[in-house]
C-alpha cells in the first residue's frame, strides 16, 4: 500500500513512518521544510504546507491511504486553526483523487472523550494550556466525521517515549476511564494496523495501556 503521512517529522510521526516501512508500505511524506525530513530514509518527500490543496494533490498522487499525525504546539492565547484547515483541505483532495482511507490522530480530550483525562489534565492543563488547541481538534474531528471517507479517528492518552508494550487497549466506551498513558511506539503500531483493518471504521477509539 502507498500511504501519505502528514506530521511525519514529529515524534510520533517518525515512528509511524518507520512502522509503515517495516510493514512493507511505500511512504510519501509532506513536510513544511525538507530540512526537517533529513532523519527520514526510504520515503518520497514533498515540501509544502498541508493546508495547500495544490501541494496535497501532488503529494497524494498514487496513494491508497492517508495517515494524519499533524500536531501543533501549546497556544494558550492565540486561536489555533491549522489542524482543521489542513484537514478540510485534505478531505477535499482525497475526495477529488478518490482516496478513501484516512486514519487521523487527535487526542484524549477531543470530542466525547473530554472529561476523561483525570483531574490534572481536565481541570488544569487542558483549560489553561490546551483549550484553543483542543477547540481546533474538535473542528478537525467534525470535518472528518462529516466526510464520506473511510475514516478512523485515534485518540491516544498522554504520550510517552517508553518502549512499546506491544499491546494497547482500544476503547469507545469510556466509562470509568480517567487519564492514562501510552508509548508513541504503540500508537504508531496501532495507527499503521488500521490501514488494513476495518475494526474501527467510522469510530473514535481511545487508546491507552
Amino acid at each position: 500500500m502507498k500511504i501519505l503521512v502528514l506530521g511525519a517529522t514529529g515524534a510520533t510521526g517518525r515512528l509511524i513512518v518507520s512502522r509503515a516501512l517495516a510493514e512493507g508500505h511505500d511512504v510519501v511524506v509532506l513536510a513544511r521544510s525538507r530540512a526537517r525530513t533529513a532523519i527520514l530514509t526510504g520515503v518520497q518527500i514533498f515540501e509544502g504546507d498541508a493546508r495547500d490543496g495544490a501541494v496535497l494533490t501532488r503529494a497524494i498522487a498514487g496513494c491508497d491511504a492517508v495517515i494524519s499525525a499533524l500536531g501543533t504546539g501549546l497556544s494558550p492565547f492565540q486561536k489555533v486553526t491549522m489542524l482543521s484547515r489542513a484537514t478540510r483541505a485534505l478531505v477535499g483532495v482525497m475526495n477529488a483523487q478518490n482516496v478513501r482511507r484516512l486514519v487521523c490522530i487527535t487526542g484524549l480530550g477531543a470530542g466525547d472523550s473530554r472529561g476523561h483525562g483525570g483531574f490534572f489534565f481536565d481541570r488544569l492543563f487542558l483549560p489553561l494550556m490546551l483549550r484553543l488547541v483542543y477547540a481546533d481538534k474538535n473542528r478537525q474531528e467534525d470535518v472528518i466525521r462529516a466526510s464520506a471517507l473511510d475514516w478512523t479517528i485515534v485518540r491516544p492518552t498522554v504520550l510517552n517515549d517508553k518502549p512499546a508494550h506491544g499491546r494497547v487497549r482500544a476503547l469507545t466506551d469510556l466509562s470509568g476511564v480517567y487519564g492514562g498513558t501510552i508509548a508513541r511506539a504503540d500508537v504508531a503500531d496501532f495507527v499503521v494496523q488500521q490501514l488494513v483493518s476495518s475494526t474501527w471504521l467510522h469510530k473514535t477509539p481511545l487508546i491507552t495501556w
